[in-house]
């Protein structure tokens, strides 16, 4: 399952610049079904370059693997890319739906680059731990 948030101030569309927005709407995903998971929420902000606001959003999209957006500064661009988090700038306002369609589709059948490298990074991440717990087991030769 991967998690993906969407900056969005009434949960239905992508609406909000990153560092301003007031809300994501975060959904686990897999290759046949989105399920929202959590929804966070924050006061108000300006796009007044503080940077501040920051880590607070970035550590509300622990363990997802992109954040849809209107916009990112190029600060915040850079903490959530080093906090393993793909943003994914959106031109205009774009409704949630047709987005967790066309995730779903890449996940099935490929198409979009930082999904295959997600499910990559959690496949390698998976068999780490499945040869961890091999290597905790006794052998016998």
């Amino acid at each position: 399952m991967l998690k993906v948030a969407f900056a969005s101030n009434d949960r239905t569309t992508v609406n909000q610049h990153f560092g301003a927005a007031e809300g994501f709407a975060i959904y686990a995903m897999d290759g046949e079904r989105a399920q929202l998971v959590q929804l966070a929420e924050f006061p108000p902000e300006s796009m007044d370059g503080n940077e501040n606001k920051l880590p607070a959003k970035i550590a509300a999209l622990s363990g997802c693997v992109a954040v849809y957006c209107l916009a990112a500064g190029a600060s915040a661009v850079k903490q959530l890319l080093a906090s393993g988090i793909q943003p994914i700038r959106l031109d205009d306002e774009e409704a949630i739906d047709p987005l967790l369609k066309h995730i779903s589709l890449a996940i099935r059948e490929g198409g979009i680059p930082w999904v295959e490298k997600a499910i990559r990074k959690e496949q390698q991440s998976k068999d780490a731990a499945r040869f961890d717990r091999m290597a905790t087991q006794d052998w016998e030769e």
